[in-house]
């Protein structure tokens, strides 16, 4: 049974970083499709980031340039690296490959 545990979120400050990570077990990311979503109070769960078997990334407008995917396939970890978080970032981050998805991150970003 595929299992996937998002680490990393946390409070930060406007114009401030962070990292999340996905970890699976029972999946293997490298020929994987991996997303990260998320979900703010009140508002659906949105599509962010995705990284392909191939290794091709896309993102959302509202994240794009800020927000890089990546991935490695020694540790069968992906991350979401977040720079210039803006409050509207604020929301339980979710990462989701072949239909199993993690518990969730929280990423608050406030001053």
């Amino acid at each position: 049974q595929a299992q996937l545990v998002e680490s990393g979120g946390g409070l930060v400050q406007p114009g401030g970083s962070l990292r999340l990570s996905c970890a699976a077990s029972g999946i293997i990311f490298s020929i994987s499709v991996v997303n990260w979503y998320r979900q703010a109070p009140g508002k659906e769960r949105d599509l962010v980031a995705t990284i392909t078997s191939a290794g091709t990334t896309t993102y959302a407008d509202s994240v794009r340039g800020r927000f890089t995917i990546f991935r490695d396939s020694a540790k069968n970890t992906v991350y979401l690296q977040m720079n210039s978080l803006k409050p509207e970032d604020t929301a339980v981050y979710y990462c989701s490959s072949r239909g199993n998805w993690g518990q969730g991150t929280q990423v608050t970003v406030s001053s």
